[in-house]
């Protein structure tokens, strides 16, 4: 049997498969079947499927109780391409790319289906058009012959691959969704904001402090408001111009302690409250949605439920099914780790080699010990933090680490002046940015400010230098990250344990008890082995610090 099928849902719900060829097209009959699943159950030998849309597709395979080990997902593959080519924004879709290929008009992407709050994915919502199969599979081979003309043809192959199997991981973990006990959830919030009034206002703590603050004025003030609050500071002779905590802490004013419990307790109702359990929470489980590659880095997101940003508090009411445990693994210290494996300096290398305080070890080699000044500059390094003292730390990195330094000041000079720059595997970031409506450029790049100090230079050209030097760096963690995942899911493909949430540096997964030793190593294996195939043989390690615990919460 081929090694790759492909597999094309068409309008009436059926499905026409193919044999491919090593060149892509089909090598054999194209075959109709009355219903995906059932074609892909029929065919368990396969080593690889290829279709359109794992999102829309794999639920479906999902629910028919079908696990497939490997896909190639042709519209994920066509945004790195796009990306890769210079053409990031184009339409994304099968049929954008074919219109491209044939000299056709290109039709614009569908738009983004919203969340579905509490809900499963959907098991089959078809959101792009059906494709023929010869057709699809004149996409998939013009993509092949894409992937032979990139930078590095085998890293950029091995990127489509891993972020297909990151789709398949995204699927899986909608459908487990991670464990969640509503009714600690509800106890967390009775003891954070007291009894709830009728109507939906403030609960009692919100609103006893929110009185708090209109007595420390002397007048009513909506603390929930920034405006109001930057008025109340006015009318008592205090200028702030944000209502931010590091801010406010610097004030000597009696509403400031009530006004940042405020807005603690505040941020909790607002997005892990009663309406946000009802909403997400259903037969034990959160289920956000989570999507592989959402970001331009490569990061993941949700669409909805705020999976990446839960309180440690809320994270109280993620508990362990009776005899099951959870293992939260968190890589250690894993972006200047990544940049010692992209840039290739020995002494950086040399010093992530070990699992032990990265940033210690560079602070005894280049900062006499003081650990506090050696984050500082890596992270400076890392996210261009390069004036003041920043700038003093970095000169003392780079004589340390010249290759490391230099590699982020590479990327961060080709941003400025506009060109492409890429992550190890080869995910491209966009030469420019185009604003939106949030002030903010496409994908969230940061927009143009007033003339920088340097002659002929813009701030917004030092903004995207910025962010091309730290894009080269959380681009590549998110690329091992992917290969971390898949060599994860692989090993807990032949146990109970499921893997049930994931964010940038961090993995959990939700397994018997006597499987936690085992999800512990498997772990382990998976980051060494992400690290070998994504940067090949270097002696970076990336270690974890895992514990496993009944609780999310008692993990940190």
């Amino acid at each position: 049997m081929a090694d790759r099928w492909m597999l094309a849902v068409a309008e009436d719900g059926g499905a026409d498969v193919a044999p491919l060829g090593p060149d892509g097209l089909p090598a054999g009959p194209v075959r109709r079947e009355a219903d995906a699943a059932e074609a892909v159950r029929a065919r368990p030998d396969v080593g690889r499927w290829v279709w359109r849309s794992t999102a829309e597709l794999y639920p479906r395979l999902l629910a028919a109780g079908i696990r497939v080990e490997r896909c190639y997902d042709i519209e994920d593959a066509e945004t790195l391409l796009l990306g890769h080519e210079g053409r990031f924004g184009e339409p994304r879709s099968a049929a954008a790319a074919l219109a491209r290929l044939r000299g056709g008009p290109v039709p614009p992407d569908p738009p983004q289906r919203p969340a579905a709050p509490g809900a499963q994915s959907p098991l089959f919502e078809p959101r792009g058009v059906h494709l023929p199969l010869p057709d699809l599979a004149a996409v998939y081979a013009d993509q092949q012959r894409r992937h032979d003309r990139a930078e590095h043809p085998d890293r950029m192959r091995l990127l489509t691959a891993s972020e297909s199997a990151g789709m398949l991981v995204a699927a899986e973990m909608n459908r487990s969704g991670l464990p969640w006990r509503a009714d600690v959830h509800r106890e967390v919030l009775r003891d954070l904001l007291g009894e709830r009034y009728a109507g939906g206002g403030e609960p009692r703590r919100l609103a006893k402090l929110a009185d708090e603050v209109s007595a420390a004025f002397g007048r009513r003030v909506r603390p929930d408001l920034p405006a109001d609050v930057v008025k109340a500071f006015a009318g008592a002779g205090i200028k702030v111009r944000s209502t931010r905590r590091w801010e406010l802490e610097s004030l000597d004013h009696p509403a400031v302690k009530p006004l940042i419990e405020y807005k603690r307790l505040y941020r909790v109702w607002v997005a892990h409250g009663w309406s946000w359990l009802q909403d997400w929470v259903r037969d034990g489980r959160f289920r956000p949605e989570f999507q592989a590659g959402g970001t331009v880095t490569g990061r993941w997101v949700t669409n909805g439920g705020g999976a990446l940003q839960i309180p440690k508090v809320i994270r109280r009411a993620v508990v362990a099914d009776p005899g099951w445990r959870l293992v939260v693994a968190d890589a250690d210290q894993m972006e200047p780790r990544v940049l010692a494996a992209i840039s290739r300096d020995p002494g950086l290398m040399e010093v992530a080699s070990h699992p032990t305080d990265l940033y210690q070890s560079v602070s005894d080699r280049a900062f006499s010990g003081d650990r506090a000044q050696a984050k500082l500059a890596v992270l400076g390094a890392v996210y261009g933090q390069t004036s003041g003292d920043g700038l003093k730390n970095l000169a003392a990195l780079r004589r340390r680490f010249p290759r490391a330094v230099a590699y982020v000041d590479d990327a961060a000079r080709a941003g400025e002046e506009g060109r492409l720059v890429r992550t190890w595997l080869g995910r491209t970031c966009p030469p420019a940015a185009r604003t939106g409506d949030d002030g903010t450029g496409e994908a969230g790049l940061p927009q143009d400010e007033p003339p920088g100090s340097r002659p002929g230079e813009t701030s917004g050209a030092r903004a995207r230098g910025r962010f091309a030097r730290n894009f080269v760096v959380q681009g590549s963690a998110a690329d091992w990250a992917l290969l971390m995942l898949a060599a994860l899911r692989q090993t807990c493909a032949g146990l109970s344990a499921e893997l049930v949430f994931f964010q940038h540096d961090e993995v959990i997964v939700h397994c018997p008890d006597d499987e936690a030793d085992v999800v512990v190593t498997a772990i382990r294996e998976a980051a060494d082995l992400a690290g070998r195939l994504t940067f090949g043989r270097t002696p970076v390690r990336f270690p974890f610090s895992t514990a496993v615990v009944g609780c999310y919460a008692d993990a940190k």
